[in-house]
């Protein structure tokens, strides 16, 4: 299985956690994106009134055509507004002792 990074950061896949085995797999060069306007709606409560802030998913660029054996790892919101079933992105995430994300123990898909 071939994996390809469509995001801008160097992936680190761990399982197990930091004290298992790991896969690095860095950037491809390409970046998947998603085009997103941001619709402002209100609601009214108790007299107040409250914005919202609706995302509307639009064009996606820089994402190939699915090849065999080849999955894509890419943002959420690209996964979401494509739906293909080769598109993954990180879930689970890993963070040190100072809340940082480090990497990732699963991959999630739509």
């Amino acid at each position: 299985m071939k994996i390809v990074n469509l995001t801008p950061r160097t992936l680190k896949l761990m399982p197990d956690g930091p004290g298992g085995p790991s896969l690095t797999v860095s950037p491809s060069g390409k970046v998947a994106r998603c085009a997103t306007d941001w619709v402002v709606e209100t609601i009214t409560a108790d007299g107040i009134t409250i914005p919202v802030n609706r995302a509307q998913v639009g064009v996606v660029t820089d994402l190939p055509e699915p090849q065999p054996d080849t999955i894509y790892i890419v943002s959420r919101w690209v996964a979401e507004a494509v739906g293909r079933d080769d598109l993954y992105y990180v879930d689970d995430v890993v963070r040190d002792g100072q809340g940082r994300v480090i990497g990732a123990k699963a991959l999630s898909r739509q």
